[in-house]
């Protein structure tokens, strides 16, 4: 069994016991949340397509932490004119455990 939900604007293949990273979401570790816009689910080799969503169905998980992402480093550069310039980044994202599937 598995499902396609919408999180933050992003779509994620998600299946019941799977820790996924989605961008930061507000709430505190082992704080439960509920993604009520999925548009696909498999059961059983049954596939059930939403229009855009599927009525009814949620899936449930649990914050495991937040943490963030390796670290970007963005460096320009121009040629023959002296201009360097060096950034870095790090995402920051909250790490789920998708407890599970209601369809």
């Amino acid at each position: 069994m598995y499902a396609i939900v919408n999180i933050s604007g992003t779509q994620f293949k998600v299946t019941k016991d799977q820790q996924i990273f989605a961008p930061k979401m507000q709430g505190e570790v082992d704080a439960s949340v509920e993604f009520d816009q999925v548009l696909l689910a498999e059961d059983d080799g049954t596939v059930s397509i939403g229009a855009p969503l599927l009525e009814g169905a949620k899936v449930t998980g649990k914050i495991i932490d937040h943490v963030k992402g390796d670290k970007v480093i963005v460096f320009k550069k121009k040629r023959r004119k002296g201009y360097k310039k060096k950034n870095g980044h790090r995402q920051q994202f909250t790490k789920i455990l998708i407890e599970n599937i209601v369809l």
